[in-house]
């Protein structure tokens, strides 16, 4: 899990996890919701996150996503239309992910979560520095 600035510049990252733990689950481990709440913060967030912030339904959200369809309900056009601007707000965050992800020693990654979290931290640290070069 990683959050990025609306630039796209990784700000934050978590520990990491086996690869079969959902993103969901693990916002949910990590109450991402109340840390982003307390920090006055929102996220935008894809697909996989649907259904993270429903808590409380009259509450501002803390983490807001589009539109899934399904096989008896298809998107509305006004759906459609929100699934695409928030794809558009979104596209400097991919590709801040992105930039993470050249990192060539992330694809071979088969160690301790512990050991994983440093290197990923670490990362962390490289690359906002080469950002700000």
């Amino acid at each position: 899990m990683a959050l990025t600035d609306d630039k796209g510049r990784l700000i934050w990252v978590s520990a990491t996890r086996p690869g079969r733990t959902s993103e969901i689950t693990a916002c949910r481990h990590d109450q991402l919701t109340h840390k982003l709440r307390t920090a006055g913060l929102r996220a935008i967030a894809d697909l996989g996150f649907v259904g993270l912030d429903d808590t409380d339904p009259d509450a501002d959200p803390a983490v807001i996503t589009g539109y899934k369809a399904a096989r008896n309900r298809p998107l509305t056009r006004g759906q459609k239309l929100s699934n695409k601007a928030l794809a558009a707000v979104r596209a400097p965050v991919e590709n801040g992910f992105a930039h993470l992800k050249i990192w060539r020693v992330l694809g071979t990654v088969h160690a301790d979560p512990k050991w994983a979290t440093a290197l990923v931290r670490a990362l962390l640290v490289l690359t906002d520095r080469e950002d700000s070069r």
